[in-house]
């Protein structure tokens, strides 16, 4: 029978969100309906507030969550009912030519549920007889009690963990870690700076600390950031407000630059800065999401002499079903302080403030605990 459960709802452009009750359908085949526990308040959900995604209003906003699965559709394999699972916005087809080659975590198919959970009323884009149909942030919509996904959506990690940290491997922190790991390929004494310190980028820095590197440098034009980064394993920080960034890395790293620079803020002049700030043969990784009308300009001999790489990571080129019990693992054995991420945990209504502490730089996580 379908369910009817709380979720936070994102009405229109800008508009401030709201809880309503929505309408959770039993799982179809190859889905499954996820009890969360725990959903991280990521800035892609307010992009989707925004309109800065799509159009398709209303969103059932959060997708960094973990939880226990409740039940089942037909022919689901991978999870069973009481599994507790981290939820990612990537489910691999296994059919698609990048998975066919080995290189999964590239899938050029990746899938969400069929069905549309809903409002319990409405007129507007409805199914015959039902409520509004609601478009769930990134194929997840967790910011609910309860949710319906893909099951290959689901991946099964350790229980001792608590849902309120492994929730945020399912977006920003794996996204910063695999921009280290994965994409950036840091190995033991590389030097590294990471430019933006907000929640992905201090997961780079932890990335990069867990690989070995023997020299982070932490940029950011907030000094509370750049504390907190030290935290995280940054052993340099530079100021960029008051401070060259590219003067100081290469000072730092005795005129040469680093050998990978990440970039976690997304826009054309700090990425600038990362790819005059590494080294020769080095490697830039972008892993800020940038806005449609950005440009980039490079002088073309620059990009052809400096040699190296400029790499885009998504979602930190990570693997779920590799990554996620493996961080988890590292996590519960002490290696990585997940809890270091979780600034505050709140209720379902209050996202809204939530949003509002992220976009004056308050917090590094706010989680949402259900």
């Amino acid at each position: 029978m379908a369910q009817e459960v709380r979720g936070v709802i994102a009405p229109g452009k800008d508009e401030p969100v709201r809880v309503e009750t929505i309408v959770v359908p039993d799982p179809g085949p190859g889905e499954a309906v996820v009890q969360v526990q725990a959903c991280g308040v990521c800035h892609t959900d307010l992009h989707y507030k925004q309109g800065g995604i799509n159009d398709e209003f209303p969103f059932l906003l959060g997708h960094e969550a973990a939880g226990v699965v409740e039940s089942v559709g037909e022919g689901v394999t991978e999870v069973a009912p009481g599994d507790f699972v981290i939820l990612n916005w990537r489910a691999v087809c296994g059919n698609c030519r990048a998975c066919l080659r080995g290189r999964p975590w590239y899938c050029f198919n990746t899938h969400n549920a069929k069905q549309r959970m809903t409002l319990t009323g409405g007129t507007s884009r409805t199914k015959s007889g039902g409520g509004t149909e609601l478009s769930p942030a990134l194929g997840i919509g967790a910011f609910a009690e309860k949710t319906l996904v893909a099951a290959g959506q689901c991946t099964k990690v350790d229980p001792s963990a608590s849902a309120a940290v492994a929730g945020l491997l399912g977006c920003g922190v794996m996204a910063g870690i695999g921009a280290a790991i994965n994409t950036g390929n840091v190995g033991r004494g590389d030097t590294v700076a990471v430019i933006g310190c907000g929640g992905v980028g201090d997961a780079a820095i932890a990335g990069s600390n867990l690989a070995g590197a023997a020299k982070i440098i932490a940029v950011d034009i907030d000094d509370r950031k750049l504390e907190k980064a030290r935290t995280m394993g940054a052993t340099h920080t530079v100021n960029s407000k008051d401070t060259d960034p590219v003067e100081a890395i290469r000072e730092l790293t005795g005129g040469f630059g680093a050998d990978v620079v990440i970039e976690a803020v997304g826009r054309p002049e700090t990425y600038k800065q990362a790819f005059y700030a590494r080294d020769l043969a080095g490697t830039v990784v972008l892993v800020g999401v940038p806005t449609p009308e950005m440009k980039l300009e490079l002088p073309l001999l620059d990009v052809f002499g400096r040699g190296g790489s400029l790499k885009s990571s998504w979602y930190g080129d990570c693997l779920p079903s590799r990554d996620f019990p493996m961080l988890i693992d590292l996590h519960l054995q002490g290696r990585l302080d997940l809890e270091a991420f979780v600034t505050e945990t709140i209720r379902l209504d209050e996202v809204e403030k939530a949003f509002e502490r992220m976009h004056h730089g308050d917090v590094l996580r706010s989680v949402v605990v259900l």
